[in-house]
């Protein structure tokens, strides 16, 4: 059993959907919840912990205002003496195709998911270091990964939340804080309209958030992109081929694209451990022996 008593979380955009399930799911397993939202809906879900036997606040701010969750994490702190997760779920949609799209709609997206997501990080980075422990999930999404049409906005923030986890889960390893991603796939408001219904019945929300639960857990992966959606789980994988290489002082374009379906070939690609890994593969390709040197 997962045992979250004594743990302090903060979910954002918990006043409904996802982040509310990942709210409850959190206190049933003994976590002091902080339910963070806009509006009274956060209190109605403080509300129901409280009713089953739980510990809850609401924390009612915008997690684009970086004071005021800065304010937040004080409050949460000054209260209850440290955090120890953090689900980053607060978002919303401004879908249309690229060139309908107003700047101000992708700046928006981003703001929300992206400089939201590193607001409420920020805030809560220096006591998770300072306390050896911290778990933090970022709410990634398909079409980040891999693209849906009229969602360039979204799925760049998305993407992005992709990059920051990585990094931060190398940094944050020393001291036992573990950054992953979460892509779901539910059955929630920012759904409707775009999948049918007899599909929509299927991707109960209530079927992501044990996910969530897994990747604030003691026993919690790090760097991982975790799927999930209508009781299925993956892992989605940003890997590199092994790929060819091109002699010469300048390989040529035309080279190039003539040997793209070896370039392209799945075969023996890997996981790199951290970006520069990427260029120490290209120098052994091109002949420069690690051995003896630094690495």
């Amino acid at each position: 059993m997962i045992d979250l008593t004594g743990r302090v979380a903060i979910v954002t955009g918990a006043g409904g959907g996802l982040g509310r399930l990942h709210a409850l799911l959190l206190a049933q397993r003994g976590a002091q919840v902080v339910v963070n939202d806009l509006g009274e809906a956060a209190n109605a879900v403080v509300d129901e912990i409280v009713a089953a036997g739980g510990q809850a606040h609401a924390a009612i701010c915008s997690v684009t205002d970086a004071a005021a969750v800065q304010a937040l994490v004080d409050e949460v702190l000054a209260d209850w003496g440290r955090i120890d997760i953090l689900v980053n779920n607060a978002g919303i949609l401004r879908d249309k195709s690229f060139a309908k799209m107003s700047l101000g709609d992708f700046r928006l997206v981003v703001d929300v998911h992206l400089m939201g997501s590193v607001h409420c990080t920020k805030a809560v980075w220096e006591s998770m270091r300072k306390q050896g422990y911290g778990r933090i999930v970022m709410t990634t999404s398909s079409s980040g990964l891999y693209g849906n049409f009229g969602q360039a906005n979204y799925g760049a923030a998305k993407m992005a939340l992709v990059g920051l986890m990585q990094t931060l889960a190398i940094e944050g390893a020393k001291h036992d804080i573990r950054v992953n991603c979460l892509a779901p796939t539910a059955a929630t408001q920012m759904m409707e309209g775009i999948l049918p219904a007899g599909q929509l019945a299927l991707l109960r929300p209530e079927l992501v958030s044990p996910a969530v639960l897994a990747l604030v857990s003691e026993q919690a992966p790090t760097r991982a992109i975790l799927c999930a959606g209508a009781g299925g789980f993956e892992l989605a994988q940003v890997t590199l081929t092994q790929g060819v290489f091109l002699p010469g002082d300048a390989p040529s374009a035309e080279d190039l694209l003539a040997q793209w379906a070896q370039i392209a070939d799945r075969n023996g690609d890997m996981v790199p451990p951290q970006g520069f890994d990427q260029a120490r593969h290209e120098l052994r390709k091109a002949g420069f022996d690690f051995t003896g040197a630094a690495a």
